[in-house]
């Protein structure tokens, strides 16, 4: 949901999820990341990227992005797949970025995406802890502006097939039902958008978001 280039830390730090299945009911982003530094990272690992890959912080948002993914479409299937998507943009993206892949009109277009992302991330905090501000409408439209900041930066760099997993992770969070049940009574959407907003207050307090 929230993926953005002021820091590597973060987005590097997603692609623990890139191998996501480690059994029917475990899922837990700590072990993941050392899989995903085996399998994706084994040519440029080094001890910092290790330690980007395990940030509890960063994790931490994913897995109950992911639980709230699950409970929405009832299909761990399909929740996985959103995750690992989330996971290969970051990658993507993150590797044109700390490769200097970029030039200068679409760094200006990374600065617009890293503030519309620090919009979109503190409307998503202020919505949960503001009663009765919630607005799906808003914040689905701050998401969607994300996703086309991306595919205009992305778009002499990634292939189609990268294109349309930036439509399904944006659209799926920008999703006006997902939202109005993830800000909606449930205790179990609650307590998953609620451990997601202190893991966001942590990264803009860090400056990472």
């Amino acid at each position: 949901m929230i993926v953005p280039l002021r820091s590597p830390r973060l987005s590097m730090s997603l692609l623990c999820y890139l191998s996501l299945f480690a059994g029917p009911e475990t899922f837990n982003s700590k072990s993941l990341a050392l899989q995903a530094q085996k399998k994706i990272l084994s040519k440029m690992a080094t001890m910092a990227v290790a330690n980007l890959l395990t940030d509890d912080t960063s994790s931490g948002i994913l897995d109950e992005l992911y639980k709230a993914s699950r409970e929405f479409t009832k299909s761990k299937k399909e929740a996985h797949k959103i995750i690992k998507d989330v996971i290969k943009i970051a990658l993507k993206v993150g590797i044109l970025y700390r490769n200097h892949q970029f030039g200068p009109e679409e760094l200006e277009t990374v600065e617009r995406f890293k503030k519309k992302m620090n919009q979109a991330a503190m409307t998503v905090v202020s919505f949960y802890e503001v009663e009765y501000t919630f607005d799906r409408s808003i914040l689905s439209e701050l998401l969607l502006e994300c996703r086309d900041l991306l595919h205009e930066l992305v778009e002499n760099h990634l292939t189609t097939r990268s294109h349309g997993r930036i439509d399904h992770v944006f659209n799926h969070f920008a999703d006006v039902e997902f939202l109005t049940e993830l800000y909606g009574p449930s205790e179990e959407y609650r307590l998953s958008l609620r451990k997601i907003c202190d893991g966001i207050n942590k990264l803009l307090d860090e400056g990472v978001l």
